[in-house]
């Protein structure tokens, strides 16, 4: 029971001229010229980032969620890659990126994403982040607006209060004394597999856990969105219906009838995934179905109206 706890606790957590890259030995540079797989690194601000490219096409910036790495997304990765260039960080503290001698801060880790996209060269990007790496891209595109052209939030409370409240205190028992009974988890496993010190999992255990101890609201953050944005949970998400119905209403969503043509439709988009729950969310094929459409600026539907001038509905038996 202790254990199960904890995996729940550290399972909530998941909640431009280009610079010469420096590269770790056996990491490749970033290649230019095809569209095989690339890493590199940038130290930003006392963080040394780890990313990895993929793909071709329109840049889209990937996030992890807490605990995790870049390699949560290897279900849906080459989906994703078949027709954008992914560039998928490992952000402060987790997977390849160390902790350095920083504290894990939301607003610090948008501001060096920031930088990070200008050095890989891009003037605007597409942003995916669930959970934690929700709340970095959020930050990201709060601090630098005109640098995002879309983004997608999946599972992502922008208050405290979003989560069940029998969350709350599982987060709260989230510190370095955890660390022996998660040896057996999926966070651990995958973190010593490619962190650069595996000896500072217990001091990422306190870092996370202070976060998510520590009161927030991000919204003076969701404020400042001026670009279309997407929000997905899972049905049973660990954030509350309420909380999401809440956030879209932030993004002007959900406030009145959009009108049988259509004429009142929200810019931004809110999904709810039937059967996923917040630890699936990141990796469920509906997720990337939802996402793409919205991503590459298409809206999916016709109004009935259009429908029936396109002579559509005519052959019907």
């Amino acid at each position: 029971m202790l254990k199960a706890k904890l995996f729940a606790a550290l399972a909530a957590a998941a909640v431009a001229v280009t610079t010469p890259v420096a590269v770790n030995a056996g990491e490749k540079p970033i290649a230019s010229k095809d569209d095989s797989p690339s890493t590199g690194r940038h130290a930003i601000n006392g963080v040394d980032y780890y990313y990895e490219i993929r793909g071709k096409g329109e840049p889209l910036l990937l996030l992890h969620g807490g605990l995790g790495s870049t390699e949560m997304y290897a279900p849906i990765l080459p989906t994703l890659a078949t027709n954008r260039r992914v560039i998928a960080v490992d952000l402060h503290g987790h997977g390849r990126t160390g902790l350095g001698k920083r504290s894990i801060d939301m607003a610090d880790i948008g501001a060096d994403l920031a930088i990070l996209v200008n050095r890989l060269g891009h003037d605007e990007i597409d942003v995916l982040g669930y959970s934690f790496g929700g709340w970095a891209a959020l930050h990201l595109a709060a601090h630098s607006p005109n640098k995002v052209r879309r983004l997608v939030l999946v599972s992502v409370p922008f208050a405290r209060d979003g989560f069940f409240p029998e969350m709350l205190p599982q987060q709260a028992q989230l510190s370095a004394a955890s660390a022996a009974a998660m040896i057996d988890t999926p966070m651990y496993q995958s973190y010593v597999a490619v962190a650069p010190d595996a000896a500072e999992f217990p001091r990422l255990l306190d870092e996370m856990g202070r976060l998510l101890r520590e009161p927030y609201d991000y919204s003076a953050a969701v404020d400042k969105l001026t670009m279309p944005v997407m929000l997905i949970y899972g049905d049973s998400d660990m954030i509350r219906p309420e909380h999401i119905v809440a956030f879209y209403q932030k993004l002007n969503g959900g406030l009145k009838d959009a009108g049988w043509q259509r004429e009142h439709m929200a810019r931004n988009r809110l999904a709810i995934l039937p059967d996923v729950t917040h630890y699936e969310s990141f990796m469920a094929p509906d997720m990337v179905r939802a996402a793409l459409p919205f991503l590459n600026g298409k809206n999916g539907m016709k109004s009935w109206a259009d429908v029936v001038r396109d002579g559509q509905m005519k052959d019907y038996p």
